[in-house]
């Protein structure tokens, strides 16, 4: 458990604990079954709270030296407070203490100033899914075993 600022403290749950907020968030239009992945049981997962109710999740994927952030969804009622940015330093410093080389994601169209703001890159490589546009961006981290 990790309490980077703001009263926000970050902690891993388990897959189903982010499937509401995935929901709520990213496809209001579905159902909150259909939000697991096939991927969950490999993922780990990153809740942040902030009065003991929570305000953010994050899934994390790790391919060797890699790390791949899916699903990163903030309560709409405490989005540009904070908790996104909580999320986002704790997932980077998270990869680079064990030992990744690379972050990146899937970043909606609308939402790639965000990650800039973190030292995130465009790629470029842009595509489509369920009408919602998207970019691959990426972040090259130093691992804490380099340093």
């Amino acid at each position: 458990m990790e309490q980077p600022d703001d009263g926000i403290i970050i902690e891993q749950v388990r897959p189903e604990t982010t499937w509401q907020l995935r929901r709520d968030v990213l496809y209001p239009g579905m159902m909150k079954h259909e939000m697991e992945l096939a991927e969950d049981p490999d993922g780990i997962h990153f809740g942040a709270y902030r009065d003991d109710k929570l305000a953010g999740v994050v899934s994390l994927f790790q391919q060797e030296r890699s790390f791949q952030f899916r699903k990163l969804a903030v309560d709409a009622a405490v989005q540009h407070q904070g908790v996104g940015s909580a999320l986002m330093n704790f997932i980077i410093s998270y990869a680079a203490t064990n030992g990744g080389h690379l972050l990146w994601c899937n970043a909606r169209t609308n939402a790639t100033v965000f990650y800039l703001k973190f030292g995130f890159t465009h790629s470029g490589r842009l595509f489509s899914r369920n009408n919602i546009g998207y970019e691959i961006m990426e972040k090259p981290l130093t691992p804490v075993s380099d340093r």
